[in-house]
């Protein structure tokens, strides 16, 4: 079963060895892990990922190798989730008042014991339903179906009901070495190119070569210049995490052009809307926070700012204190916007959502107004508008 992670990590393109393989094998013989898949996630990825820079790719494998609902079958009643492992994730994740609404059921005990019935009986994969495990159907254990309560084995909540979600959700940094559909961005985004001829004279002026050296009868006399260099400077801000999970490789694609484009480029990220701090890495978003004021005081206002998001949310998100999902911001996201269209002088919002859409999103019209209309679809036409506008 493992060889098969292995496989998948090589399909991503994770440099993963067989040495390396062997070595996941024998801590997993050494018992350094038993039933908690989150301890197995992480010793997985200590043996077989040398280069952080290769953790979202890894993550990107591992979520697919456990997303095998498509080949459910005999293979998972015969091999496959422990008791243990299932107990144990449901009752670390559960508080009490949640375990007590498991009583429904008639008990956790209960919930367990149909669950490995079912698995013992089952043969073949299951859609719909509202007794084995599968897809789609009502039955309390399996992915994207309607049951009140039971075990979700993937894919995303869809009742926000489930007694234990198999799948945990984390949020990625952006993989900026991503190749796919950056060249059209890359064309895109050079509209924002200014050149000047910045620092030692290290480069060949040909014209004026050929000139003195003409003056001085042919004898060659070589004249350097500074290299052109482009001077935009360029500040992104990524929404990731909940309704941006659809749009992570085209924002990896715009992230890998704008890397190669830009020499003065500085990355963060948000979740939904601006507040008083930002993240640059989501391994460690609550630990290592960025005060907004201090990007503000840090950064000219000749800096371009972009976002990228979907801008659709409650519009409490932005126009309320507290309105934020993940804590209590003591002071409403518009004004942090505010602060900011007022500090940098060029500010643009891309937006992935289809621009048909956007009407009907509160929050879309917001922010809209926050900065002056300028929010352009996350296109290549749309990017190239958005370009003209911040070259200007």
């Amino acid at each position: 079963m493992l060889s098969n992670l292995f496989f998948t990590l090589k399909k991503y393109q994770v440099p993963v060895s067989i040495r390396e393989y062997l070595d996941l094998l024998t801590a997993l013989n050494e018992h350094l892990v038993f039933a908690d898949s989150e301890e197995f996630y992480r010793l997985a990825r200590i043996c077989l990922v040398k280069d952080e820079k290769h953790f979202d790719k890894f993550d990107r494998a591992f979520k697919h190798f456990f997303d095998g609902l498509d080949t459910l079958a005999n293979p998972l009643a015969n091999a496959a989730i422990p008791e243990d492992w299932l107990r144990k994730e449901i009752e670390k994740n559960l508080s009490p008042e949640e375990l007590a609404q498991i009583e429904k059921m008639g008990s956790l005990e209960k919930l367990m014991e149909e669950f490995e019935k079912r698995l013992q009986e089952q043969h073949k994969r299951h859609q719909g339903g509202n007794r084995m495990v599968g897809t789609g159907g009502t039955s309390p254990y399996g992915a994207y179906g309607a049951n009140p309560e039971g075990v979700r084995l993937a894919g995303p909540s869809r009742n926000k009901t489930a007694v234990k979600v198999w799948e945990k959700r984390e949020f990625k940094n952006l993989d900026d070495s991503l190749e796919l559909g950056t060249r059209n961005l890359q064309v895109a985004l050079r509209r924002l190119r200014r050149f000047a001829r910045q620092g030692a004279e290290e480069e060949l002026d040909i014209n004026d070569t050929i000139k003195s050296t003409a003056h001085k009868g042919g004898l060659l006399d070589i004249k350097l210049v500074p290299e052109r260099k482009n001077r935009v400077k360029v500040l992104i801000f990524f929404d990731v995490g909940g309704s941006m999970d659809p749009y992570v490789e085209v924002c990896e694609a715009l992230f890998s052009a704008a890397r190669s484009e830009f020499k003065h480029l500085h990355y963060f990220y948000f979740h939904n809307f601006i507040y008083e701090s930002v993240w640059q890495d989501n391994n460690r978003r609550w630990s290592e926070r960025l005060p907004l004021w201090d990007i503000i005081h840090k950064y000219g206002p000749d800096y371009r700012v972009i976002f990228v998001g979907d801008a659709s949310m409650s519009p409490y998100e932005v126009l309320s204190v507290g309105g934020s999902v993940e804590h209590f911001n003591e002071e409403a996201g518009a004004v942090w916007m505010q602060r900011l269209t007022q500090h940098f002088q060029k500010v643009v919002w891309l937006n992935p959502e289809s621009e048909r859409a956007w009407q009907h999103t509160q929050s879309i019209s917001h922010i809209k107004k926050l900065l002056d209309e300028r929010m352009y679809p996350l296109t290549l036409e749309g990017l190239e508008a958005a370009s003209r506008y911040l070259s200007k």
